[in-house]
């Protein structure tokens, strides 16, 4: 972070620029340098890099301007300023040649945007031949971060596995310092010292080509090592090196575990569902049934996102063409897909993590038993983009919390319509596992995997765990409210539209949840899952042939951010 501060001064960039430079483009977290600084304060950032200089020696020093702030109480996040600001809902930034705070600026160029669908190996390599003084920024950080921890590596560590564990376990690297350098080339990196005056550090002379090499890492001493085992990791790479591919196709694949249970992995952009992953999430039940498998677990080891929700631009592109048939299909075999989760003749059990939105929260919903990671952002997100959950979201949530009403008598079943309704309709996201639980998206007997390595051999335990006895659950019927809620939900979106908090399309957005969330019109009565469920189905279709919804949909798309049109 202090070289990133000290190159940005000297190569003429700004905050923002930086950020953009130093997060996912390098396969790190999209907090980056400065934003990162921010999250944990400016007050701890000044206190530890005094304090490692003084029990290393080292120059750590950062500029005076960033003692500045400290000084004024401007410490990031916790203080409302520092090196972002937040004001009437936009983000500002810091020009630390002023101190004044001016709009953000995103970095977005074509050069950029060629690189950041690239796997991240092929990714490093073409960021260090950036022209301009982007390239000459990344290329002496990479050069002065590589060097420091050649360097510095056989003082502080046991073997480099452990260094680059640290900076992915600790700081969600997507790989550590001694991967990054193996995907770049020894040769390169060796170059890029030279390029700046820096020598070759012993560690870099042992190495023969690479720092991992065919399942062995380059000890301290010169020699290569087996890398080491770590009992309860499953890793999804290794198991299709060791040829365990059951099924695959372009958007999914199906692998064998061991013990008799499958994993289901994703592999398209932000694992996004579609036409694709659906055909062979149906493959691979029907292959799981065939083989005798036990049990199915659903997971993947991408470093953001277990799923980002349903393919919004595929919808987009069906409801542009006016292909109202094939979408009322597509939504139907999502909904289909959602239901075979529940009621295969075996357990499956979701693994989600990161990113769980959408489609992806959908399946998470339908599974016999969800294992998550604990930084868990799930949520039924639908609304921002006009819509509302159809893959069996809506039904869910009003089944769930009707159901935790069930034991007491004199509750009122509206606050399980209710309650619903605001998680659906203000589009709420978890911001970890434990909060997704309290928000009814994991249930009571759901686990919570502490360390993200441990997750898909904690999610095959647990379907190990229900096989011997594993019944499907029988379908159940629920007590829908009618008129009276539909009433309630309807005076309660007026009342919002008539102090200004939502606009009209946010309206009409909340009307067709509350419909689907009373069960229509007409009075109390027992439903099933699939009265719900053609009920979502037809919502969905309403408000996608809105031009307000296609707008929102294709803003979402282009910018990643809610149009509130």
């Amino acid at each position: 972070m202090v070289q990133a501060v000290r190159l940005m001064e000297k190569h003429g960039l700004t905050l923002d620029e930086v950020d953009a430079l130093t997060g996912p483009l390098l396969g790190r977290p999209n907090s980056a340098t400065f934003r990162t600084a921010d999250l944990t304060g400016l007050d701890v950032l000044k206190l530890v890099t005094e304090e490692l200089a003084q029990a290393t020696g080292e120059d750590f020093a950062l500029p005076g301007w960033v003692h500045r702030l400290v000084e004024e109480g401007r410490l990031g996040e916790k203080a409302g300023a520092g090196f972002y600001k937040r004001a009437n809902g936009e983000i500002y930034t810091l020009d630390y040649r002023t101190l004044e705070y001016v709009p953000r600026a995103k970095l977005d160029l074509p050069e950029l945007r060629a690189l950041r669908d690239l796997p991240l190996r092929e990714r490093l390599s073409r960021v260090l031949d950036l022209p301009g003084k982007y390239g000459a920024f990344l290329r002496e950080l990479f050069a002065k971060t590589a060097h420091y921890t050649l360097e510095k590596a056989p003082e502080i560590a046991y073997d480099l596995v452990s260094v680059d564990q640290a900076l992915e376990w600790g700081f969600g690297w997507e790989e550590g310092p001694f991967k990054n350098m193996d995907a770049v080339g020894l040769s390169r990196v060796e170059a890029l010292f030279a390029e700046h005056g820096l020598e070759a550090p012993e560690l870099l002379k042992k190495a023969q080509g690479a720092f991992y090499k065919d399942g062995t890492y380059l000890g301290f001493d010169g020699a290569y090592h087996p890398l080491p085992k770590r009992e309860g990791v499953i890793s999804l790479k290794a198991l299709k090196s060791e040829g365990k591919t059951l099924l695959e196709g372009k958007e999914a694949a199906l692998l064998d575990l061991g013990d008799g249970v499958a994993l289901l992995e994703f592999r398209t952009k932000m694992n996004a569902i579609g036409e694709g992953v659906i055909r062979m999430l149906q493959k691979s039940l029907e292959f799981v049934e065939e083989k005798g498998y036990l049990g199915l677990v659903i997971g993947n080891e991408d470093p953001r996102a277990f799923s980002a929700g349903a393919n919004l631009a595929l919808i987009l592109s069906l409801a542009q063409e006016g292909d109202w048939d094939e979408l009322a299909l597509a939504v139907r075999q999502f909904q289909k897909a959602s239901m075979s989760l529940r009621y295969s003749p075996f357990p499956v059990v979701v693994a989600p993590f990161g990113l769980t939105l959408g489609g992806g929260a959908e399946f998470t919903l339908h599974a016999d038993r969800v294992q998550a990671h604990a930084e868990l952002y799930m949520g039924l997100v639908e609304a921002g983009v006009g819509l509302l959950p159809a893959g069996g979201g809506t039904k869910e949530m009003l089944f769930r919390f009707t159901q935790e009403l069930a034991p007491y008598e004199e509750a009122d079943p509206f606050e399980a319509v209710k309650r619903a309704f605001q998680l659906i309709a203000m589009a709420k996201t978890s911001t970890s596992a434990l909060e997704a639980r309290k928000m009814g998206f994991l249930r009571d007997g759901d686990g919570i995997s502490m360390n993200r390595d441990f997750l898909i051999a904690d999610a095959k335990r647990r379907v190990l765990e229900l096989a011997p006895d594993y019944r499907p659950p029988l379908p159940p019927r629920v007590r829908v409210l009618g008129s009276e809620a539909l009433g309630n939900l309807r005076y309660a979106v007026w009342s919002f539209r008539e102090a200004g908090e939502i606009t009209d399309h946010d309206m009409r957005i909340g009307l067709e949840i509350a419909y689907v969330l009373s069960g229509g019109e007409g009075p109390a009565r027992e439903v099933s899952e699939w009265d719900l469920l053609d009920l979502e189905r037809e919502a969905f279709l309403k408000l996608l042939g809105t031009r307000k919804t296609q707008e929102r949909i294709a803003y979402t798309l282009k910018t990643g951010k809610p149009l509130r049109n």
